[in-house]
């Protein structure tokens, strides 16, 4: 039936065959598909959190407001930091006073350890000035100047160690994204007094996404770590490797979590946290089959055929098709791989009809 159709066709377009139509075309290919079973998922930020205050205070300004992106470091929220600053700066003043007593305290050693050094050349010499008592005392004292100037440079370690305190406060006080993200909840505004901990603002980063699909438990063996699947987000069939199997089974729904990390460039703002995600879950192994584009099936009568393109002319032929595999037919038979056929275009040609693409 069908090649009568073709022969009927090509002899009322005889007079179009000779004008050349402007087609679109594909190739037949060769190709491993396998079965899959399509499980709903999401998307999920790696990173994302409430970040809190370090220090305490009322809050200065606030620089930000919920959907403002910021970049790691960037100033998200100011304290009042005047009395910080003077702190700071009576920690700085006990850091002078302490340095200058140990600089003190060095030289009465110095000192008492050059009469010791002294009274000592006269002890060895018998000299009869030498007095064994004023030895002894002077042995006595210098030991108890060394020993001050202990304490007082642990005394000046102490201060300095307060100082850089201080220091770490003042800074703190200029809270600052840990990580480059968006802004989705502001949780004080200026004026507000702030707490060691208390949330600031809630940060999400939106350019670091990955996928968490809840799989059934009689399907989730396939999904090891490396394995690679196919996943639409978006209206757009992209590619996703598993990173991890959450070993812990929900007791309700008998799923377990696996996390997969996008194969595809995730655009700025172009997803979002929990937008969803359809895994595409392997069923059986992959095998090797011969396939053709959707768009190049043409019924005509109940049966299906293609225009191969052949010598720079589009020409007829039947085929027998099975399955769909995403956007093309399995060919049961009619089909070559490596052939060309017209995927636009198709539903004006006659058979013989010359084409370009």
């Amino acid at each position: 039936m069908l090649a009568a159709l073709v022969l009927t066709a090509g002899a009322a377009g005889s007079a179009l065959a000779q004008r050349a139509a402007l087609v679109s075309v594909d190739e037949v290919l060769d190709e491993q598909v396998s079965q899959t079973y399509p499980v709903i998922g999401r998307m999920l930020a790696r990173q994302a959190g409430v970040v809190a205050a370090r220090v305490s205070g009322p809050v200065a300004e606030m620089r930000v407001n919920v959907g403002d992106h910021v970049k790691r470091g960037d100033v998200m929220a100011v304290l009042v930091r005047d009395r910080l600053r003077w702190m700071r700066e009576r920690k700085a003043a006990d850091v002078a006073e302490r340095r200058a007593d140990v600089l003190a305290r060095q030289a009465q050693t110095t000192m008492k350890t050059q009469e010791l050094a002294r009274l000592e050349r006269l002890r060895k010499s018998r000299s009869a000035a030498f007095r064994e008592a004023v030895y002894d005392d002077a042995r006595i004292e210098a030991d108890m100047l060394s020993s001050q100037a202990a304490e007082a440079q642990a005394r000046l370690q102490q201060a300095e160690a307060d100082l850089n305190l201080a220091d770490i406060d003042l800074r703190e006080a200029e809270i600052r994204a840990p990580f480059a993200g968006v802004v989705t909840v502001k949780h004080i505004d200026a004026g507000a007094y702030v707490g060691i901990g208390a949330p600031v603002v809630t940060l999400v980063n939106d350019n670091d996404l990955e996928i968490e699909a809840d799989v059934p438990v009689d399907r989730v063996h396939v999904l090891t770590p490396g394995v690679v699947v196919k996943v639409t987000v978006g209206g757009q069939e992209q590619r996703a490797i598993v990173r991890a199997s959450v070993p812990q089974e929900n007791p309700l729904t008998r799923t377990r979590a696996v996390r997969l990390t996008p194969e595809f460039e995730i655009a700025p703002g172009s997803l979002a946290v929990n937008q969803s995600a359809v895994v595409h879950v392997p069923v059986t192994t992959g095998r090797k089959v011969v396939s053709v584009h959707k768009d190049a099936i043409l019924n005509r009568q109940g049966d299906n055929m293609v225009f191969v393109v052949e010598d720079g002319a589009a020409n007829a032929r039947p085929v027998v098709i099975g399955e769909a595999v995403g956007g093309r037919f399995i060919v049961v038979e009619g089909l070559k791989a490596g052939e060309k056929v017209v995927v636009r275009g198709n539903e004006r040609l006659f058979p013989g009809q010359p084409v370009t693409f």
